[in-house]
């Protein structure tokens, strides 16, 4: 059993929550003092712990004796999406496939830094995008941006999306979803790294998911209103409750007009309209 473990500024816990989340072998701490926390995520084999250290910094060592109890039990629940989602943190999904037949099967496996589609911010938006998929007819076009695991880009197609685009600045994020492209045996979905402040784009999107931090998401939003159709939807996540009020209003500024918000903990998932 190994452990990776990194120090850090309590402001960034959100950051390393939501990194985590789902994954059963990660453990935040605050430490004694109330301005640093404790980031660990136990591995077993030392390779696993050095490829989160090549990401993040930190440091992997070897223990001695397992700790179960931060272990935790392993998560093999699978998350419903209205009536046409199931999320599976199964690698098996023709096993899955078979309890399910009546629904769209996404398998996503936890993988070292990235959850199975249940942080509350990545629910919502497959919920959303359920929703406006009854809407459009077939073939839409859409994008995601900050794909992560790459569920919201797998989802879109299965749910009738056409031309599908996913980027993500972390290169290891693009290495995962492209992977669960693979074993979703999706097509015609483009996954690649790129910055969401120097992606050459000329193209035009019909649905745009954007669930990125906010202050990431206030900078971008002047790029991303360039991408959108004139009747398009942009579902925009990864908000915090407190920073709401700000990124509607640039929102707003930017030529979108809320349709409305749907808070869950302290995470906030909103979507928008362009203006007419």
């Amino acid at each position: 059993m190994w452990i990776w473990s990194k120090l850090s500024a309590v402001k960034w816990i959100d950051a390393w929550e939501e990194r985590f989340y789902g994954n059963p072998n990660s453990v935040i701490s605050e430490i004694k003092g109330g301005k640093t926390i404790r980031v660990e995520v136990y591995c077993k084999t030392e390779m696993e712990g050095q490829e989160i250290q090549v990401q993040f910094g930190g440091s992997v060592r070897e223990l001695k004796s397992k700790n179960w109890a931060a272990m935790g039990p392993a998560n093999t629940t699978s998350i419903m999406i209205r009536d046409r989602l199931v999320i599976s943190p199964l690698v098996d999904r023709e096993a899955v496939l078979k309890d399910y037949p009546d629904r769209h099967v996404i398998v996503i496996p936890a993988e070292m830094a990235f959850g199975t589609g249940d942080h509350p911010t990545t629910a919502t938006c497959l919920r959303l995008l359920v929703d406006r998929s009854r809407e459009i007819e077939k073939g839409w076009s859409f994008l995601d941006l900050g794909t992560g695991s790459g569920v919201l880009a797998i989802a879109g197609k299965m749910l009738g999306a056409g031309m599908v685009k996913a980027f993500d600045f972390d290169a290891k994020a693009v290495e995962v979803a492209s992977l669960n492209v693979e074993r979703n045996d999706v097509d015609n979905l483009e996954v690649f790294e790129a910055d969401v402040f120097k992606w050459k784009n000329r193209e035009k999107f019909d649905v745009i998911v954007a669930n990125l931090f906010s202050t990431v998401l206030i900078e971008a939003l002047p790029l991303i209103k360039k991408w959108i159709h004139p009747q398009g939807r942009l579902i925009l996540s990864g908000i915090l409750y407190e920073q709401r009020d700000e990124v509607c209003a640039t929102a707003k500024g930017c030529g979108f007009d809320l349709l409305g918000h749907k808070k869950i903990g302290k995470w906030v998932t909103a979507q928008f309209d362009v203006s007419s």
